[in-house]
């Protein structure tokens, strides 16, 4: 991929950051180890589903950043310490989720982090369970809340796609494309409008970027978030990476064409002059709240 993304952004501005998917590094790796040169390892972990079903842990094309060359790390170094996870050296900010971990409990959280669960938690549909994901965010937000830094973190849980399985309603068609691959409003459109379709920075026409697609979950688990709040602003998935850039980079966006420069804002699911909602822990086997908490 050419361009910009956001963590070369972050790393503009020396904000600490890291990728963190579930399977990244080699079974029993701890953080902090020098990297290791069995490379046939890395990634050949593996864990059963809740139906029993072997599933290896790492699905590479889940892992944006290894997409652009300024963020990968091919080789899934490890970090060169535990104090260095979240800066730069030979791990290029690409984690497995234990080195999250391991600098969340060292009191080096960085200050910007993604953590995709390992794909027998992540929740999707052929090799995942509700109740997989389920047990993995329970488990991941208590462990969190029981952290110094809670009073000062933020959870953006999102999904990745819908699938249409479970929504009656088709998303507004924001940008509009005119292709033969295009079908969603008629034969060779995804609307009819040419005015629609987006431009690109040297206002050149850009078509097959259709969107937004079908509407999935957003919810922000915050000391900070409103309680019993369902916010209706308009956003996408990039609004997160506005939020990033809004918090930390003074509102610098990456460009290129990139939906943060439009998309709506998460502010609203936010606020911070109220006390500080109390901590509530559930159980990962059944989502109730757990009693004494």
């Amino acid at each position: 991929m050419g361009g910009k993304n956001i963590g070369d952004l972050l790393n503009e501005q020396h904000v600490t950051w890291g990728w963190f998917q579930g399977g990244f590094a080699s079974p029993g790796y701890s953080s902090g180890k020098p990297a290791t040169d069995d490379l046939e390892k890395v990634c050949s972990e593996t864990h059963e589903n809740v139906a029993g079903e072997e599933v290896n842990d790492y699905i590479p094309h889940h892992e944006p950043f290894e997409y652009y060359p300024s963020t990968a790390n091919p080789q899934h170094l490890p970090p060169t310490s535990t104090a260095m996870i979240g800066r730069q050296d030979q791990a290029n900010h690409q984690y497995d989720v234990r080195d999250f971990w391991a600098a969340a409990e060292a009191g080096n959280m960085p200050a910007v982090s993604y953590v995709k669960a390992p794909a027998y938690e992540d929740g999707h549909a052929g090799y995942s369970d509700p109740l997989d994901e389920q047990r993995y965010l329970a488990e991941f937000i208590n462990r969190l809340e029981k952290l110094p830094t809670w009073s000062s973190t933020a959870v953006i849980i999102n999904w990745d796609d819908s699938d249409g399985w479970y929504d009656h309603q088709i998303g507004p068609i924001v940008s509009q494309s005119q292709t033969a691959l295009d079908a969603l409003t008629g034969s060779g459109e995804c609307g009819s409008n040419p005015l629609r379709v987006p431009l690109s920075e040297e206002g050149a026409p850009e078509q097959g970027r259709c969107g937004v697609g079908p509407r999935i979950p957003l919810l922000v688990v915050s000391p900070y978030s409103k309680s019993n709040s369902v916010d209706d602003t308009f956003t996408t998935q990039t609004s997160i990476v506005k939020f990033i850039e809004d918090n930390w980079l003074d509102g610098k966006r990456v460009g290129g064409g990139s939906a943060d420069a439009t998309t709506g804002t998460l502010n609203h699911m936010f606020d911070f002059h109220q006390r500080q909602a109390r901590r509530l822990f559930l159980d990962p086997e059944t989502g109730e709240p757990l009693s004494g908490h």
